[in-house]
């Protein structure tokens, strides 16, 4: 990440998240051995511009990871462009169209990677819900706020496809059949039809909106997928930036062999011990934007292992 432009004030509020990023225990990644990925919905990224300290703050924080999904960025780029140069050349995206009415909040994803550690491998799409006929015309009956986005990627010998969603927020009823239909949508495609699919193994993130694990919400989304949570996740209950917690951020996946996710995942939590005030108070941005600024989510992370040599000779050995 470019560093030597900074300013000397920016560069001093770098610092104090830097030392939080540290205090989240964030392992070092590996070439062709781990993967550090996450998931970060960064509040109306885009929608207005950002002071050069809070681009300065999610570069270095999308910094921190191999592979980032971005939800809740909006259709005018040039806050994203800004990050992006400041990460480096070494640094790519693939990125969504934006949906340009209310439910869809003018939002696009973006795949983030670092191309030394994790490549591109062609596909990238948006899922679409499945249609009917209806008098002479293919029509879904099932409408998505916004449509989820997918990407395949390798690492070391890993290949995944990654698929991120923004879920409705709103009504409990709406909100349930959104989450339960793309459930059903990703069982049609990884177990129905599983010799048609990109790559077996998939990885699923994103802000669903789900307040706890367990709860009905989170019941839709993984019953019928067969979407399961990495251990390392299973004691993470919060994820935003608000009072109370809200786990509303997922990172969930199915596995052709049964690799292994690494025991590291968690949040940077940069709400916490009044760092927000710190980073924000004499900036002459009122509190009430700072949220706007920084984001009100945490960024998700969890380390996988992606040399499965052996696992794979195991499988092969076993059913050959």
């Amino acid at each position: 990440m470019e560093l030597t432009t900074l300013s000397k004030g920016i560069a001093k509020k770098l610092k104090l998240l830097v030392e939080r990023i540290e205090q989240s225990d964030i392992p070092p990644s590996m070439l062709d051995e781990t993967l550090n990925i996450a998931t970060w919905n960064i509040r109306d990224f885009g929608k207005r511009p950002r002071s050069e300290l809070a681009i300065s703050l999610i570069a270095r924080t999308l910094y921190q990871f191999d592979l980032i999904a971005i939800t809740e960025l909006r259709d005018d780029l040039t806050d994203f462009k800004r990050v992006m140069r400041l990460l480096g050349p070494d640094w790519q995206f693939v990125i969504s169209d934006w949906q340009s009415d209310f439910g869809g909040n003018w939002e696009r994803t973006a795949f983030v990677f670092d191309k030394r550690m994790v490549q591109f491998t062609g596909l990238a799409a948006e899922a679409q819900p499945d249609r009917q006929k209806i008098e002479g015309q293919y029509i879904s009956e099932q409408s998505w706020w916004r449509a989820p986005y997918m990407a395949s990627f390798k690492a070391g010998n890993f290949d995944f496809v990654m698929l991120a969603m923004h879920a409705r927020w709103g009504t409990r009823p709406g909100r349930e059949q959104e989450l339960a239909s793309f459930a059903e949508w990703i069982k049609s495609r990884w177990v129905d039809n599983a010799d048609s699919v990109f790559d077996e193994d998939l990885i699923v993130v994103g802000d669903f909106n789900i307040p706890r694990i367990g709860d009905r919400f989170y019941q839709a989304l993984t019953q019928s997928s067969g979407l399961q949570m990495p251990l390392a996740l299973a004691d993470i209950h919060d994820t935003a930036a608000s009072a109370g917690n809200k786990r509303y951020d997922q990172i969930l996946h199915r596995a052709r062999l049964a690799f292994s996710y690494a025991d590291k995942g968690g949040v940077i939590d940069f709400a916490a011990n009044g760092l927000m005030a710190a980073l924000f108070d004499d900036s002459g941005i009122p509190e009430s934007k700072w949220t706007y600024e920084l984001s009100d989510h945490f960024p998700l992370w969890v380390q996988i292992n992606t040399n499965n040599e052996l696992a794979i000779l195991d499988h092969l050995i076993q059913n050959k």
